[in-house]
């Protein structure tokens, strides 16, 4: 089995991902902040290159569907505090 850069870069995409929960279930984070969703959108679309490479077409899904929603909570996040400002 080897390992090619596309393998690391999904498992980057892992360890963003779980990080990010586990610190959002400890109470690190808070779930509308900016750094929940920007870095659920990073960690999906390193997951997502890998995918390119290793073709699975319902995890490519899953991925594309974990991105377009961490878009809107970034989206969301960047309106408000426009509104604020």
């Amino acid at each position: 089995m080897s390992i090619e850069w596309y393998d690391l870069v999904g498992t980057v995409g892992v360890v963003l991902i779980l990080t990010i929960y586990y610190l959002l279930q400890v109470g690190r984070i808070e779930p509308r902040g900016f750094i929940y969703s920007f870095v659920n959108l990073l960690g999906a679309g390193f997951i997502a290159v890998s995918l390119v490479y290793e073709f699975n077409f319902s995890a490519l899904l899953i991925e594309i569907c974990w991105m377009l929603i961490s878009l809107i909570g970034v989206a969301r996040y960047l309106r408000q505090r426009s509104t604020t400002t």
